[in-house]
């Protein structure tokens, strides 16, 4: 299927939940306390979002994120205000995820519980026949002031091309 938002959208409003990076609960043996991030925090920033289906998976724990935070600095460097991954797991599992790969402050791991928003870009994969139920897809899209000027789904949901950072800063 193919993604129903597209370059010139306005995304759709949306409440993400997610655990802030702070350094008294950067250890992993530590928890944070979920908060709620709405996308009208983003209004005259540009965010590149990235999306995968699910935290500690391989793909998206081995190829798809890291790059992102390797390459934080040229995101950066073109303007990129805000760098956040999206994911179906709730804020508890990305907060550990985040602590995992060592995120910090640089990438901002958000709960779209139930795929929600997801559901409404048309950007979700169904994983059931895994045991994993309906995820995020494995998408990117840039926002400049809320409006889309990149989106891009992969083909393969195992494949990091068109959604990796190296084809994100290529488009900014």
């Amino acid at each position: 299927m193919a993604p129903t938002i597209k370059v010139g959208d306005v995304i759709p409003k949306a409440t993400f939940s997610y655990v802030p990076y702070s350094k008294e609960t950067a250890d992993v043996h530590a928890c944070g306390i979920p908060q709620k991030l709405s996308t009208d925090e983003w209004k005259g920033k540009k965010v590149v979002l990235f999306s995968v289906p699910g935290a500690f998976t391989p793909t998206c724990h081995i190829n798809h994120l890291p790059p992102y935070l390797t390459k934080y600095d040229e995101f950066k460097a073109k303007g990129v205000d805000v760098i956040a991954v999206v994911a179906a797991n709730d804020p508890f599992v990305l907060d550990g995820w985040s602590k995992a790969l060592g995120l910090g402050d640089k990438i901002v791991a958000l709960s779209d519980t139930n795929v929600e928003w997801s559901k409404q870009l048309g950007l979700t994969l169904d994983l059931s026949g895994l045991g994993l139920g309906i995820r995020t897809s494995r998408f990117a899209i840039v926002l400049d002031d809320l409006v889309v000027k990149y989106v891009a789904e992969e083909p393969v949901g195992t494949e990091v091309t068109v959604s990796g950072a190296d084809a994100v800063l290529a488009a900014l």
